[in-house]
């Protein structure tokens, strides 16, 4: 019986990571449902803010991909179990036909696996995305007819234990050569098929989880540690930008048969499509998107110039009515989010269709999303599919789990050099925590939304001396500042160095700490520095 379980339980390892790597193709390819993406997915749209919130700080982007792979393992052993119950079961025994038992493992996983999908599909519906259950049902026929038939060809190949058959009257000895023609078992067959099924198990973790990650939230260049590297980077390469949303594989939108509706207290609704869209007067201005769930020095923040429509134009063209108070975003991966109309009708507003010049990146939102000037990243909308004016306050996806629901940004500045937090990385800066004594350069970046930046200061001293910074003039008002100062340390020793900024309207940076639940965090970026005796000529090393 252990053997038998056992053996199910490998031959089901190895046909559920056949299914996996089929169901996985099918997603990329003609975008049927994943079911460990849904299932984190799930997870993700019931889970608190405050909850999320600490997995972002801790994890970055990473949280959502270790749920996903996590995910993975476990539909990868709930295969085994199946293949372990399936290869036990008395009422699928060997006198069951070759097409019975082929029939059975294919319908028990799918029943299983199906009722799950559309529990998920139900709870993911109302929260977040809503998708086609036929979608589902067909997608995940395919994977388990590749599992049944896994289990059908190595239960059809299974050698039949003496027990079970009449012996027949002259058996022949089988003669054991020492040192050659070892037997090759039934033992050594299941370690193979072991190895193959966490083979391809591990093919599926590390491509998929790998192109998940393709686009990194942090430079793809490596940048020396000097101030001219920093402000060389004033806008971020597209591939390079911080993504942070709701799903696991960003949507895939056909550009060609995408319309986006606008309604609600509206004279005349209406419907656009791209095309329209593209033929209206647009704009080009530089903006600064940030997350919300950035911590201070963390690299949840770049920068890029957008091209778009003005959103208070579209509305103009709808008939706007006097009684709408907000302007509600929704999104095709069931995304929503409302800002205030005041935000709305400023001319920075846009709804944008290319990035830096190219046609709006899949990851940032294709083929249109919001930039709203002064507020967080996750009330810039991406992939809009429908506009609505409404009366009364809005509470959209993150509102409704206890984020802000009018998310301007807080007054933050952070030191890219020297150091190694977070931040370097967004630039590609080689980072170190310890400096020659001499002239050292300080240099990083400064962010308040549409209110700029009119100062920023910098300490050597934990903040007993401030001492003004050289500012970089901007791209424009609603982006980051670049900023620079030369410090000399007066002898060897640890320092603690500090920065703040004051925002255009006079308002200084506050020094309380707070995490970026529910309106963005706060506190002076600080960083501990060694200053070490100057290198000489004559120092070696490698001895």
């Amino acid at each position: 019986m252990v053997s038998t379980i056992r053996r199910g339980f490998l031959v089901g390892l190895l046909g559920g990571a056949l299914a996996l790597g089929l169901s996985y193709l099918l997603r990329v390819l003609v975008g049927g449902v994943f079911l460990p993406e849904l299932a984190a997915q799930t997870l993700f749209s019931l889970t608190p803010g405050s909850v999320e919130s600490v997995f972002v700080v801790n994890l970055q982007s990473l949280a959502k991909y270790s749920a996903f792979a996590s995910a993975v393992v476990i539909n990868l052993v709930v295969y085994g179990v199946l293949g372990a119950l399936l290869y036990r079961s008395k009422s699928i025994s060997v006198e069951s036909g070759r097409l019975e038992r082929l029939f059975s493992y294919v319908i028990l996983p799918y029943v299983i696996f199906g009722t799950l999908g559309l529990l998920l599909l139900f709870t993911t519906a109302i929260q977040s995305s809503p998708v086609s259950p036929s979608v589902l049902l067909i997608t995940l026929a395919p994977p388990q007819i590749v599992f049944g038939l896994v289990l059908g060809q190595f239960w059809v190949s299974a050698p039949v234990k003496p027990t079970e058959v009449c012996v027949p009257p002259e058996v022949p000895k089988v003669v054991k050569t020492k040192g050659k023609g070892k037997k090759f078992d039934r033992r050594r067959r299941l370690i193979i098929q072991a190895g193959l099924a966490s083979a391809v198990g591990a093919a599926i973790l590390v491509y998929g989880v790998g192109f998940l990650l393709r686009s990194s939230s942090s430079s793809s260049v490596t940048q020396p540690a000097n101030p001219s590297a920093l402000f060389a980077q004033n806008i971020t390469a597209n591939s390079d930008f911080y993504r942070v949303d709701v799903n696991i594989f960003p949507p895939s939108v056909d550009g060609s048969t995408w319309q986006l509706s606008v309604s609600g207290l509206v004279s005349t609704p209406m419907t656009l499509t791209l095309s329209q869209i593209q033929q209206m007067t647009y704009y080009d201005q530089y903006n600064t998107l940030e997350c919300v769930s950035n911590t201070i020095g963390g690299d949840l923040i770049s920068t890029a110039q957008w091209r778009g429509v003005r959103l208070s134009d579209v509305l103009a063209m709808a008939g706007l009515q006097s009684s709408a108070e907000y302007i509600v975003f929704r999104a095709v991966d069931g995304y929503d989010v409302a800002i205030p109309l005041a935000s709305a009708m400023q001319d920075g507003t846009l709804l944008v269709y290319e990035m830096n010049g190219e046609p709006l990146p899949t990851d940032h939102g294709y083929p249109l999303r919001a930039i709203v000037p002064g507020l967080y990243g996750m009330m810039n909308c991406k992939w809009i599919t429908s506009i609505e004016a409404v009366s009364t306050q809005y509470e959209g996806y993150w509102q409704v789990r206890g984020w802000e629901n009018d998310a301007h940004y807080q007054t933050g500045s952070e030191i890219v050099i020297p150091g190694g937090a977070q931040i370097t990385d967004r630039f590609g800066i080689t980072g170190s925590s310890s400096v020659p004594l001499g002239m050292v350069p300080i240099a990083g970046i400064a962010f308040a939304g549409d209110r700029g930046i009119s100062l920023v200061e910098v300490s050597t001293d934990g903040g007993n001396v401030w001492t003004q910074a050289s500012l970089v003039p901007p791209l424009s008002e609603n982006t980051w500042v670049f900023w620079s100062a030369q410090w000399n340390p007066p002898s060897k020793g640890q320092y603690k160095l500090m920065v703040r900024a004051t925002d255009g309207t006079g308002a200084v940076q506050t020094a309380v700490v707070t995490g970026p639940f529910p309106d963005g965090a706060t506190g002076y970026h600080v960083v501990d520095i060694s200053v070490i005796a100057t290198p000489t000529s004559s120092t070696t090393s490698g001895t």
